[in-house]
Order: structure tokens, then C-alpha cells, then sequence
């Protein structure tokens, strides 16, 4: 809002200095502080409410025993983060973007989805929380509704099934009739991977905030006529725009993070996991870079396909001889290292390692081509 309420000041009085405001870079910027100054106003309050209501994770027997002391931890701490970045938004972003539009509802949409889950175990006292399919039905909604918008939207003519290719220059690849399944399917793996992810203190949180900063980059690349063609990448006019979001996120993730570091005052719960993760996804989506989401978000991929390795083999080796085996001591794959005895602040910050690494790949594949 003052976004338009600066933009007026400057057009009709064009005070000095003012005009400041209109560049993309300043006001992302000033989304990043806001996001980080409410983060730490907010996080103590809500955390507060949070203990005197009681609303703490459950303790998982089924999960690794050093984790049980951390049983009456708040949870549902994914609304620091929601706060912490919507608001910041509307001050500062252009509203009435498509970009902005699709990305403030694809978040909200999945936060409510994660909060909805978190009540019914948190509160409630249901096991499963949410029931899955519903929960799926709640990610496949998100994901239509944000591949048929830019499907039919006419800002994405010519190029709405398009993609840009990693690693190859002068080639984008169509998905064609796929687009809109395979859109549905990146953005509810993207949420359901972060959500994996979050088993460790600070590990999702701190994964999520360099794979955003990867993103900006791209975003506001993406948005750059200049940037675009001499990257030799799809030019979407606006999409930029999405930095200010993404410079939110980033700002609301190092403030959550000051809370949720080990030992964790707070969790995010699916609130903040599904919501974050979504975003992820749905960013991905809308500057085209859909190839990238398993380099950018490698440690994301790999946790998911620990749980997809260990499942499957389970499920084969006990149909075929009678007793389950596991490939890992224990899945989600940072269980593992638990299993072998690293602390859990060692594998957090060697996971930072790889995913620092990999979104540097992910960066400098559009100049290796």
C-alpha cells in the first residue's frame, strides 16, 4: 500500500528523493527489514501465546529418542512467518501483479492447509492431523488454479507452457498438454518436500532462506529485459516483481530462524512448511525455471527420495521375504545421520553446505551453457 501511496507522492509533487521508491531493488530492501522487524516483534508475543496455550508438538515415539525431549515445544510457529511476510508485501509490492497476486494466494492458500493439520493434531488431539487426501486435495486446488491462470492469463502468451532449460543455451523445452499436471505435481512435491524437511532445528528454515536468495537473483534477472537476453533466458515482463516477496521470505526466515535455531523455541509446524515450500514451488513455476527446483533444491530432493527409497525397499523386501529392511536407519535421510550419532547443529549446518553449493550451481548454470 504505500508502495502506491509513494508512487502517488512522487508522480504529483516529485519531491527529492522520492523517486527511490520506484525502483525494484530499494523496495526489496525495505521488504527484507520490514519482514525481519515484525518477525521479531511478533515471534516472542505469538510464542508466549502459543506456551500459555499449551501448543506444543507431540512427542513421536515412532521418531528419534533425542528428540522426544523436545515433546511441549510450541508449534505452529509457520504464522510468525505468514505475518512476517504478507505484510511486508502489501506495503511494499505491486498488489495488482499477477505475480503478486498468484504468489500472496498460493502461500496463504497452503499456510491455511498447514495450519488447518497443525490444529486438528496440535489442538485437537488427532494422530494424522489432517487427513491426506485431503491434504493432497488442498495442494492439487493451489496447483490448478496457478497453472490454468497462467495457462490462459495473456501476460504468459506465447510462452505459458515454456521452461528454460539448464545447462543449454538458445533451447527452452515446451511441456505442452503436461503443463498444467506437471505444474500441479512441482508445486505439491516442492511443499511436501519442506515439510520432510522439517525435523531438525533450523534445517528447513535456514534451507529455505538460501534457496529464496537463489531465487531472487532469478527472479529479478527473469524481470530484466537487459539481464534476460544477455542470459539468453525467457523475458517475463513483471516478474521481477516477485523479489519483493521472496526478499520477505528471506527477511521473515532469518528472524524465525533466531527463534528456532537449536535449541528451538518454536517450530513451524505444517503451517510455515507447506506454505514456504508452496512458495517455492509456485515461484519456480512463474519464472519458468521448473528444471532447476532439484539443483536449487537439492537437499529438499534428497530428503524426499530417502522417504521414497526407504518405503518402497520396505515394502519390497517384505513382500518378498516376509520381514521389511531399510536402506537408512531411519527416514527422512538427516534421521540417518542421526542414527549414526552426528549432532543434530553438525548435519543442520553441513546441510546448509550442500545447499549453499548447489544453489551456486543452480546460478551458474545459466552462464556455463
Amino acid at each position: 500500500m504505500l508502495y502506491y501511496l509513494f508512487e502517488y507522492i512522487n508522480k504529483a509533487y516529485n519531491p527529492p528523493g522520492f523517486d527511490v521508491f520506484k525502483f525494484l531493488t530499494f523496495r526489496s530492501a525495505l521488504s527484507a527489514i520490514t519482514a525481519l522487524f515484525i518477525s521479531f516483534y511478533f515471534g516472542p508475543k505469538i510464542i508466549r501465546y502459543l506456551q500459555k496455550h499449551q501448543i506444543g508438538e507431540a512427542k513421536k515415539i515412532d521418531g528419534p529418542k533425542s528428540h522426544w525431549s523436545k515433546a511441549g515445544t510450541p508449534t505452529m510457529g509457520g504464522l510468525i512467518i505468514l505475518i512476517s511476510v504478507i505484510v511486508p508485501v502489501l506495503m511494499w509490492g505491486d498488489i495488482v501483479s499477477i505475480y503478486i497476486i498468484l504468489i500472496l494466494a498460493g502461500t496463504l492458500w497452503l499456510g491455511a492447509v498447514g495450519f488447518l493439520d497443525d490444529y486438528l493434531k496440535v489442538i485437537k488431539k488427532l494422530p494424522n492431523g489432517l487427513i491426506a487426501r485431503y491434504k493432497l486435495l488442498g495442494q492439487v486446488i493451489i496447483g490448478l488454479a496457478v497453472a490454468l491462470t497462467i495457462y490462459f492469463a495473456p501476460q504468459f502468451d506465447g510462452i505459458n507452457t515454456l521452461t528454460t532449460l539448464p545447462f543449454f543455451k538458445d533451447f527452452n523445452l515446451d511441456f505442452g498438454l503436461f503443463y498444467i499436471p506437471i505444474v500441479v505435481f512441482i508445486i505439491t512435491a516442492t511443499s511436501n518436500a519442506v515439510n520432510l524437511t522439517d525435523g531438525l532445528d533450523g534445517l528447513s528454515i535456514g534451507l529455505t532462506m538460501i534457496v529464496m536468495i537463489a531465487l531472487a537473483v532469478l527472479a529479478y534477472v527473469t524481470g530484466n529485459i537487459r539481464y534476460s537476453d544477455y542470459l539468453n533466458i525467457i523475458y517475463l515482463a513483471g516478474s521481477g516483481e516477485l523479489t519483493v516477496f521472496i526478499a520477505a521470505v528471506v527477511g521473515a526466515a532469518l528472524g524465525f530462524l533466531w527463534f528456532n535455531s537449536y535449541p528451538a523455541q518454536v517450530f513451524m509446524g505444517d503451517t510455515g512448511s507447506l506454505a514456504l515450500g508452496g512458495a517455492f514451488g509456485i515461484i519456480s513455476v512463474l519464472i519458468k525455471k521448473e528444471l532447476l527446483i532439484p539443483i536449487l533444491g537439492a537437499v529438499f530432493f534428497m530428503e524426499t527420495l530417502s522417504v521414497i527409497i526407504q518405503r518402497v525397499y520396505f515394502k519390497y523386501t517384505k513382500k518378498k521375504y516376509g520381514e521389511g529392511k531399510r536402506v537408512f536407519l531411519m527416514a527422512p535421510i538427516h534421521h540417518h545421520f542421526e542414527k549414526l550419532g552426528w549432532q543434530e547443529p553438525k548435519i543442520v549446518t553441513r546441510f546448509y553446505i550442500i545447499g549453499i553449493i548447489f544453489a551456486i550451481i543452480a546460478l551458474a548454470s545459466f552462464k556455463i551453457r
